[in-house]
């Protein structure tokens, strides 16, 4: 830049980047976390405040030429400069995700984002993080012109394209050098009306307000930034820019030292680290891929692989049952075409790549067939001889089962080392976890070709080895017991919610049995119960046991713990509930039964389970932990994951509680060899 302006040669210059599919994807982490104070971080931050302040003071236009992400540092660079040139391609999106990281802005945005588009969207993009599409953001203001991609020639269509637009963006800046073309936007009415009422105190305080009690709803107040953010944005437009730039990058600093944000960013590392394959390239790329079972988790199984470019076919036994899994899939890509991110000829052509059947037909062309039959070993072996018996030697078998041992399942297989376990989540286009489970006779190149399916899906994925409930359902096992255990001393599903959502957990703990299923649940505790005995304790399967016989199977069935009905938000309790309840009824023991105990009486639990999957080397390492608690179980993303909780509550805090609780209840509380290990070696923890 500063050669741009030395040089009386140049009128006026365009910022363009040659990394395909991405404009600039925003600063890099290392470069905060390396630092150890907030001051240092502020430094960072007023360096890029004054880099952007002379590129927005240039002389000389500067013109920003966008495709693919322009995120973060570098939507604060492209709106710094004088004129935004956008291709109109999914690739290209805009965004401020720093509050994702527990961070705000700190390079300027927070001041000019709301003068460009003005309150109410700054307030949009900066609180969610949301990215933005090429044409939303032309309507918004946020960028000024847009490029149509180009198709292919003797050059493929992405190379012509950027030709293409840095074409336009030297004939604009070209323009803005000799003033035949303005950088004044015309707004229309709508807009000039909301910049009236902004510009006017009373009505900024009122948004203030408004967004600020939507901000600790949803949070609970336990994430700073988005409070930091309003805070910033206030201060630069009640009090002038110069006092706006300081609160920004004062802001920028303390939130880089809080334990949210390093949270955040640790778990930002663990996903980059989860979408790669540590068992490097399969010999093989799995292209067809069949789901046996048409079911919620085999439809959503299906749809998250058809829509990546993977020929699907999907089985089911009853016409009726592969009927409403289809339904499922066009469901799920029709709400893509409401939300304008497909069009209705993109959906129909995903579409054409699955086929529904209910027999083996195409099987003998399948790469890899993933079953998502009933929890029932019986019929999983039944299912295993079939497949084996109509696919070619080189195609995978992979189980979904959430806690059936992949070893049993594999017992019944002629080739033991083509099978894996895949355990998806509910909702599977929602749920961005996927746990792979390896047995001992797993092959390295099955794992391999597993992991690649999963990131081909878009998956976050974590490895495991296999055991009773693998890693996510055996630490939600212990949790869940005690949720049991906590109703039968009295208190209602509605306080457990409330108890649970205020420690960080997005989903309250008697809600989260309602979405699993109550038949499911029952399950798997029986199931875990049997194989880990005593130490999955607490609250009585019989009381789920009498819920299920009494059809109270969550919200599939209308009816759980609480009433469901179709469009009604505010769920009531269900008071069918009352007299399972009172028949179940233990006395409760005021020492341990606050509303902290009881939080903390769910998380060690959690916590220590989890501990014990890294002792006996079911996980490999804590960061997978980590990733698998809060991208498949909810745990508070703030805390970052059960093993980054114990270091920053401290692991001789986290034992002294578990033998209070202990004291009471007895070995279900008892902490495991590995915590006792760390709480005895004072600064030893999970993540250096």
């Amino acid at each position: 830049m500063n050669e741009i302006w030395a040089n009386e040669g140049v009128r006026s210059a365009v910022l363009i980047s040659s990394k395909p599919g991405s404009f600039i994807a925003g600063a890099d982490i290392d470069m905060i976390d390396a630092c150890k104070t907030a001051q240092e971080v502020t430094q960072l931050s007023q360096e890029g405040q004054k880099m952007l302040e002379k590129i927005e003071q240039s002389p000389k236009p500067v013109v920003a030429a966008i495709s693919g992400s322009c995120l973060g540092g570098g939507l604060e660079v492209a709106i710094a400069c004088h004129y935004r040139i956008a291709t109109k391609d999914k690739k290209t999106v805009l965004g401020t995700p720093e509050v994702l990281l527990g961070l705000l802005p700190g390079a300027g945005g927070t001041q000019r984002l709301p003068k460009m588009v003005g309150l109410p969207s700054a307030f949009d993009m900066m609180l969610t993080g949301r990215n933005i599409r090429a044409d939303r953001a032309k309507k918004m203001g946020l960028v000024d012109q847009l490029v149509d991609p180009l198709g292919p020639s003797v050059k493929p269509p992405e190379a012509r394209t950027i030709e293409y637009l840095e074409e336009v963006a030297i004939d604009f800046a070209r323009g803005l050098a000799n003033r035949t073309v303005s950088t004044k936007r015309s707004k229309g009415l709508v807009q000039k009306i909301t910049d009236y009422a902004m510009a006017l105190p009373f009505v900024r305080q009122q948004v203030y307000k408004t967004v600020e009690s939507k901000v600790q709803k949803q949070t609970k107040g336990l994430y700073p930034a988005p409070l930091k953010i309003i805070e910033v944005v206030k201060t630069g437009l009640d009090q002038g820019q110069d006092a706006g730039y300081l609160t920004e990058s004062q802001s920028f600093g303390q939130l880089a030292m809080t334990k949210e944000s390093k949270a955040l960013i640790g778990l930002y590392h663990g996903q980059v680290r989860c979408k790669k394959n540590k068992f490097g390239a399969p010999q093989r790329e799995v292209k067809t891929l069949a789901v046996l079972g048409a079911g919620l988790m085999g439809a959503g199984i299906a749809q998250v692989s058809v829509d990546k470019g993977l020929k699907t076919i999907l089985k089911d036994t009853t016409q009726q049952g592969l009927d409403r899994g289809q339904q499922q899939v066009f469901k799920g890509l029709n709400g893509k075409v409401k939300k304008k991110s497909l069009t209705s000829f993109e959906r129909d052509c995903i579409l054409s790549n699955m086929t529904g059947q209910l027999n083996y037909k195409g099987f003998e062309k399948a790469d890899m067939v993933i079953e998502a039959v009933f929890e029932d070993i019986n019929i999983k072996h039944r299912v295993l001889k079939e497949v084996e018996a109509v696919i070619p030697p080189h195609c995978i078998f992979a189980s979904n089962t959430s806690a059936l041992p992949i070893g049993q399942i594999a017992a019944a297989s002629k080739r033991p080392d083509k099978v894996i376990g895949m355990h998806y989540f509910s909702p599977v286009d929602k749920m961005q976890l996927l746990e792979i489970i390896t047995t001992d006779k797993t092959s390295q190149d099955t794992a391999a070709s597993a992991v690649a399916v999963g990131l081909k899906q878009g998956k976050v994925v974590i490895v495991v080895k296999d055991g009773p409930g693998f890693y996510t359902t055996r630490c939600l096992g212990p949790m869940l017991a005690e949720v049991v255990r906590v109703l039968q001393e009295g208190f209602d599903p509605k306080k457990i919610d409330t108890i649970s959502t205020a420690f960080g957990f997005p989903v309250g703990a008697a809600t989260l049995i309602d979405e699993v299923g109550v038949d499911v649940a029952t399950h798997v505790a029986e199931d875990l119960g049997k194989a880990f005995g005593e130490r999955f304790g607490g609250g009585s399967i019989e009381l789920f046991k009498l819920m299920v016989e009494k059809g109270f199977l969550g919200r599939k069935a209308g009816k759980g713990f609480y009433v469901y009905q179709e469009g009604v938000k505010n769920r009531s309790v269900n008071s069918g509930m009352d007299e399972i309840l009172a028949r179940f009824k233990v006395p409760a023991r005021p020492e341990v039964c606050t509303d902290e105990d009881i939080q903390m009486r769910l998380v060690t639990r959690f916590v220590n389970e989890a501990a014990m999957c890294l002792q006996e080397g079911i996980l490999s390492n804590p960061v997978e932990g980590d990733i698998g608690a809060v991208f498949g179980l909810g745990f508070p993303p703030c805390l970052g994951g059960p093993f980054r909780y114990v270091d920053s509550y401290g692991a001789p805090q986290l034992v002294e509680r578990l033998r209070k609780y202990e004291a009471v209840y007895g070995s279900q509380f008892t902490p495991c060899q590995l915590l006792l290990d760390y709480a005895n070696s004072p600064g030893k923890k999970f993540h250096q």
